[in-house]
């Protein structure tokens, strides 16, 4: 009897674990999403980022949300490296509740854009240029931002310039992002607001 209890709390504190987004890395056998995503800061910022017209620190509007039409913003940039070979857009959540959240990685990107366009991709269109990864809505493409009640959400959107094309890595958002971590020549980002 005793013995199920503390089988029962043990499975309860790793339930805790799992929800706040506390992650032990080490228990995990790999980094955490978060520091997956903050290690791309370590890389030069070269790159100028807009999305959409929107300044940074703007509040994006609901068409590009789950309370909208649920597509993705326009997202441009330039200061692309001369030997760029693809470019990879990440877009996350830090501040939601269960830690960061991602809502959109596409790459494989071809190196004469200087932008994507509006709704090329969407959770029930996947972009028909470049690849993409699956968010944390769990399906393929872009998934817009739809936080909880409460203090508006900060969404920024990485742009990273590679050397290479990525082999196909699979779906899983962090292991692209870990993948084109050994290939990132430069970078840039800017982040919008949304709050219900």
């Amino acid at each position: 009897m005793a013995r199920a209890r503390y089988l029962a709390i043990f499975l309860f504190i790793i339930a805790i674990l799992i929800l706040t987004g506390i992650y032990m890395s080490p228990f995990w056998g790999g980094p955490s999403k978060e520091e997956v995503i903050e290690s791309l800061h370590k890389f030069d910022k070269i790159l100028t980022v807009s999305v959409n017209g929107f300044g940074e620190g703007d509040d994006i509007a609901s068409k590009y949300t789950c309370d909208g039409e649920d597509i993705n913003p326009e997202v441009s940039w330039s200061g692309l490296p001369e030997n760029t070979k693809s470019i990879m857009i990440v877009m996350y959540d830090p501040d939601a509740p269960i830690g960061y959240f991602i809502h959109w990685v596409i790459y494989n990107l071809p190196p004469n854009l200087n932008s994507i366009p509006e709704g090329i991709s969407s959770s029930v269109k996947p972009s028909s240029i470049g690849k993409e990864a699956r968010n944390d809505f769990g399906r393929i493409g872009y998934g817009g931002p739809c936080p909880p009640p409460g203090p508006k959400h900060r969404y920024f959107f990485i742009v990273l310039a590679l050397d290479s094309m990525l082999e196909d890595v699979g779906t899983d958002p962090v292991k692209v992002i870990e993948k084109a971590k050994e290939h990132i020549i430069g970078y840039g980002e800017t982040y919008v607001r949304y709050g219900r």
